[in-house]
């Protein structure tokens, strides 16, 4: 990856968005579009929608989720400690001790999870999971008037972790899932461009509020109604200590984008992934799934009188912490076979399975 779209990517990923709060994020999306698109809009649930008009093909989405999980301010005690709960999928057994920042219409606040020290537990408690409604965040505050002049109640929280580099093409941060995948849509939608446009009728759409329910995934394929479409997710790797490789399939971080398979997949549009990405000589995985994924795909594919529809994953270790790890190579080459797969599709394909 180069350094300019690395930079993107970085920016992007920092950028806090937890679900309901994805404008920031949005932002800098629109940004790298401004140039590019053909058209470009922003829905009523947040959706960013932009457009690069085709030479007579089908509508083609793709789709990939900008909101990230977090926290919510909800309650704030008399001595200055702030009591918050879960936006999305978030594992209370990583928050207590971790670094956070509050997003306050001012400014951003740094604070902290409080975690009692392991001198002062019972050794029979020592491996009990705090109940995140016991957590509390430590903003150096003593009272709640200090605490309510920086911060309102429903502030979105993150975590206070950005990208960082590991070793060779490894890098980790919070929030891969899935801000790289609208880093990746975007990036195909500029490639297109650059390439000449294709015949399909291109959609490139940052979706929001996926970690809570999939829901600006089901109200954009809703209001563009594509023939076709392909959500670009995170998808558990499995090449580490004690993954369960039984049931999710062999996926390595750095051997190349995962392609799903089962019934939320339509057949056609899968085979034509493989069938570019071996002409183009990019590396694949491949995943069964045996029912709805837990995507964008699964409302995509149900959305009006139904979509051909495709799941591209990226595989992430160790997903919804604040230490996520991609292969920036499994990222380039997931916009290549996207922008193979764009460029393939014309007025005369169908994908109506036989």
């Amino acid at each position: 990856m180069n350094k300019k779209d690395f930079a993107f990517l970085k920016e992007l990923v920092e950028t806090p968005s937890p679900s309901g709060y994805e404008q920031p994020a949005q932002r800098v999306i629109r940004a790298q579009l401004t140039a590019h698109a053909d058209e470009l809009s922003t829905d009523v649930m947040g959706n960013l929608i932009a457009r690069l008009k085709g030479q007579g093909g089908p509508k083609l989405m793709l789709a990939g989720h900008c909101d990230e999980i977090g926290f919510m301010v909800q309650f704030v005690d008399d001595n200055g400690f702030i009591f918050f709960g879960a936006i999305g999928g978030v594992d209370p057994h990583l928050s207590p001790g971790q670094r956070v920042r509050i997003h306050s219409a001012g400014e951003e606040i740094n604070g902290v999870i409080g975690k009692k020290a392991i001198h002062l537990i019972e050794p029979k408690d020592r491996d009990t999971v705090i109940k995140l409604k016991k957590q509390f965040i430590d903003i150096g505050c003593s009272s709640r008037e200090e605490v309510e002049k920086l911060v309102q109640i429903g502030d979105p929280v993150t975590f206070a972790v950005g990208v960082e580099r590991l070793q060779g093409d490894r890098v980790t941060s919070r929030a891969f899932d899935d801000k790289m995948g609208a880093f990746i849509v975007t990036e195909v939608l500029k490639k297109v461009k650059q390439q000449g446009g294709a015949d399909a009728e291109l959609y490139a759409v940052s979706t929001v509020q996926e970690e809570v329910g999939l829901r600006g995934g089901s109200t954009s394929s809703y209001g563009v109604n594509p023939h076709v479409g392909i959500v670009v997710e995170v998808t558990h790797a499995t090449d580490y200590p004690d993954a369960e490789l039984q049931g999710i399939g062999r996926v390595e971080v750095g051997k190349g984008p995962v392609i799903a398979r089962g019934a939320n997949i339509n057949p056609v549009l899968f085979e034509l992934l493989v069938k570019t990405a071996a002409e183009e000589k990019i590396p694949i995985q491949i995943i069964g799934v045996p029912r709805a994924t837990g995507t964008d795909a699964n409302v995509m594919q149900l959305s009006r009188g139904g979509v051909a529809t495709a799941l591209l994953g990226i595989p992430l270790r160790y997903m919804h912490t604040p230490v996520e790890v991609l292969s920036l190579v499994d990222l380039d080459n997931a916009i290549l076979l996207l922008t193979a797969v764009v460029k393939r599709i014309d007025k005369e394909h169908s994908f109506i399975p036989q």
